[in-house]
């Protein structure tokens, strides 16, 4: 699922919302049927984040990022070791994982930091602008990483601001405007609904038509 909005619509602050950082005003935010304000922990359990500033230990390998991040997770040694090895090889990162975060290209930094999401095997995943300042390897091989998971059943949330991945990669967009939703469905149908014929010319008539929102 992709959330679509012009900066300032609420994307982030979504985001913000399915970590707990926020609280909402009305309303209640669920994860898997767990409520984040009532349940935080458990909610965080649930799910796995990756943002566009990956935040990675920079004298950490690789393979070191994501062990630490298994034990804040209460993942045990032999389960951490075990779950390091798979995300190495899922996500095509030998070429990294016994070297320091540091020298890392955006490519590898962002593999370490989906693995780090991972690690303790979240169903739900959700990605804030994950593409923002990434070289155009960097980008397919992000495609590639999502549809994998998409593939693998997990529940993937991204916002984006490329058209292109949005329509390569989801079963259903979410347009959002001053913080209200003011059309969701699959790519065919927004693009249906708008009378366009795709998606970048529907989200704009879209967008324009909630301009009295705020």
């Amino acid at each position: 699922v992709a959330i679509l909005g012009r900066v300032g619509s609420g994307k982030t602050t979504v985001s913000k919302l399915l970590l707990g950082l926020y609280r909402p005003d009305s309303g209640a935010v669920l994860i898997d049927g767990v409520d984040v304000a009532a349940d935080p922990l458990a909610a965080r359990r649930r799910i796995g984040v990756l943002s566009h500033a990956a935040g990675l230990y920079p004298h950490l390998t690789g393979r070191e990022n994501i062990l630490y991040f298994g034990e804040l997770h209460g993942l045990s040694r032999a389960e951490r070791e075990r779950r390091a090895d798979e995300l190495i090889e899922m996500l095509d990162m030998r070429d990294c994982a016994a070297r320091r975060a540091k020298g890392f290209s955006q490519g590898q930094r962002l593999k370490t930091a989906l693995a780090r999401a991972l690690v303790h095997r979240p169903r739900n995943v959700v990605l804030d602008e994950p593409t923002n300042g990434l070289d155009v390897m960097a980008v397919r091989s992000l495609r590639e990483l999502l549809a994998r998971l998409r593939a693998a059943g997990h529940c993937v949330l991204f916002s984006s601001h490329v058209m292109q991945e949005v329509a390569a990669l989801c079963d259903e967009v979410v347009v959002i405007a001053h913080g209200a939703v003011v059309a969701a469905g699959t790519t065919a149908a927004l693009i249906e609904r708008s009378g366009e014929s795709g998606l970048e010319d529907a989200f704009v008539r879209l967008i324009g038509s909630a301009e009295g929102l705020g």
